[in-house]
């Protein structure tokens, strides 16, 4: 009952942290909650214009309170919410610190100050004046879904570099002037430049058109006046250099989203290029396709290649993957280059949990996306929780999840961990890593069952292995093997070509009572055309050994083809 609770809560915190974060633009209620905010943002400026006239606060006093108790509680509560969610924004919010940090940046201040002092004023006697001055930067939020200042924002972040280069270099130039006119104003008006400091504010002063009156020290000789038209071009170069700089970045920010629109919009056709199939041969279940190899997609959507591969590399729903990596190099493959889509709905990939006892874990997404197209059916076929790697943080120094030295060498590989801890927690359980293996295709067994820390070892007796149900095992393996062989001629073996590594193995950073790996030739994932009925009949002799109490059925959108909604993993029910 807790975790279920707190698995909505969760659900619920992502959704908020979806709403609020402004770089996600979603069609979803975010769209809603914006318009909402934005006009409290406005009915509040309105109140507090309204409040400078006396005869209206006479008259209606009452409302203008009501709409400024109205707004400010409801500020109060989305400002709490976007400080709860903050670290769903970015990493360095999380925790306690964390959130300090987010209360102290741009729009998190202007929060604060703009709803908490508020409440000020129930304890302690605040300035009238100081109240409204803060109310009234609640306008500021209003920033927040501004375009055009997101745009300027972007622009000077993009050219600060050059510009604070410009700046220095007015500024040594500026001090060196002015030094030079100290030393000759002061031999010809020593009374008035007695000193360097006059000469430097004179010069500086020039710069804002001296609006004070607070260097008022004309130079008066020769050379200083030629100083002073120096000085007086480069007051022009001051803002002239700035403002070409933003100009320039502004064209440049704008040409940038117009790229990333237009990205967005390859995404959602390569995306629609994933339109669910149905094994009419085999399984008459609906399915989504495997890969699609490059040249399909850019002649079914009219991509360019360079095109299909910058929106993969953008996107968090495809992986580029060369085919031929899913055979040995012996058997001389061709190249290949597909892609192939996949869900996601965590920080290091998908987390899905469908209240099973046993839980599919893929650690390999970046490498060997095609074994999670079926790590993922499995788990979906069988009624599976499923817990997949999809993200790799640093794609230089590449981290593994699967034979595990240090479980903080990644950021994201914690929570990972976590999640699978969470749902290997249930008695009974299983946790089974599905990895992909690229033998000779001569190689006499395709699927390879490992628990020993001893290659070559098929016994029962391993003292380091993580299986405790040797009896499910057994005859899990078994029926397994013998289908496999009777109808795919597929054979199956136990720890002959590979072991599990003693104390490194994802499955010892657990607390699953039973763990095994189950590697499968690559090849069979990527070219067999039983490929969707082979991977049922692993699901299905698996839940029948493993969960044969729990009560499945087929998933609906597999069973029959819900139409508009049948477009890649982001249709699937997970």
């Amino acid at each position: 009952m807790t975790e279920k609770k707190l698995s909505k809560v969760q659900q619920f915190k992502q959704k908020l942290g979806r709403v609020f974060d402004d770089s996600l633009p979603t069609e979803q209620w975010r769209n809603w909650v914006d318009y909402i905010i934005i006009g409290l943002i406005i009915l509040s400026t309105v109140e507090v214009f309204l409040s400078t006239y006396d005869g209206i606060v006479e008259k209606y006093g009452k409302w203008l309170h009501f709409i400024d108790y109205f707004t400010t509680i409801s500020f109060t509560i989305e400002v709490s919410l976007r400080i709860w969610c903050a670290d769903l924004l970015d990493e360095k919010y999380k925790g306690f610190w964390g959130r300090i940090r987010y209360c102290f940046s741009f729009y998190g201040l202007i929060d604060i100050l703009s709803t908490y002092p508020f409440y000020l004023s129930f304890f302690m006697k605040v300035p009238y004046a100081a109240m409204k001055v803060l109310r009234i930067a609640r306008l500021l939020r209003i920033f927040r879904y501004v375009k055009a200042f997101n745009i300027l924002s972007r622009a000077i972040a993009a050219k600060k570099q050059e510009m604070i280069v410009s700046l220095q270099f007015l500024t040594i130039i500026t001090l060196i002037l002015s030094f030079v006119l100290f030393f000759v104003e002061h031999a010809a008006q020593p009374e008035v430049y007695d000193n360097g400091w006059t000469s430097v504010v004179w010069a500086f002063a020039q710069y804002i058109g001296d609006p004070g009156g607070f260097a008022d020290t004309p130079p008066i000789t020769f050379i200083g006046r030629i100083i002073a038209c120096v000085i007086g071009v480069l007051g022009i170069a001051i803002f002239a250099v700035p403002a070409g700089l933003i100009g320039s970045a502004f064209t440049e920010v704008m040409d940038e989203d117009k790229e990333d629109e237009h990205t967005k919009e390859n995404i959602r056709k390569i995306q629609h290029a994933f339109k669910f199939d149905k094994d009419q041969q085999h399984t008459n279940l609906f399915y989504v396709p495997r890969y699609y190899p490059l040249n399909t997609i850019l002649t079914r959507k009219y991509i360019p290649e360079t095109e299909i591969i910058k929106a993969v590399e953008v996107s968090d729903c495809f992986h580029l993957y060369n085919l031929a990596n899913a055979m040995n190099r012996q058997d001389h493959p061709e190249d290949k280059i597909v892609v192939i889509n996949y869900f996601k709905n965590t920080p290091y990939g998908c987390c899905i949990d469908r209240g099973s006892k046993v839980t599919i874990v893929f650690t390999s997404g970046p490498a060997e996306p095609i074994t999670g197209w079926f790590a993922y059916h499995i788990a979906k076929l069988g009624g599976f929780n499923y817990v997949s790697k999809e993200v790799e943080v640093d794609p230089d120094n590449p981290v593994t999840y699967y034979n595990i030295h240090d479980e903080n060498a990644c950021p994201n590989m914690q929570l990972f961990l976590d999640d699978i801890r969470r749902l290997s927690s249930r008695p009974g359980s299983w946790v089974i890593p599905v990895l992909a293996s690229c033998g000779l295709r001569s190689r006499p067994e395709q699927l390879h069952f490992c628990y020993n820390t001893v290659k070559g070892d098929s016994s029962y007796d391993d003292p380091f292995a993580l299986i405790k149900d040797y009896t499910t095992f057994d005859k899990l393996y078994n029926e397994t093997a013998d289908y496999m062989a009777k109808t795919y001629n597929l054979n199956c073996d136990k720890n002959k070509w590979y072991g599990v590594q003693k104390n490194i193995n994802v499955g010892y950073y657990l607390n699953a009572e039973n763990t095994f790996t189950l590697r499968v030739e690559a090849y069979l994932w990527a070219f067999d055309a039983n490929f969707l009925e082979f991977t049922k009949a692993i699901a299905d002799i698996f839940r029948a050994n493993m969960e044969p109490e729990k009560e499945f059925t087929l998933p609906p959108e597999m069973v029959s083809r819900p139409f508009g909604h049948d477009f890649g993993f982001a249709d699937y029910q997970n």
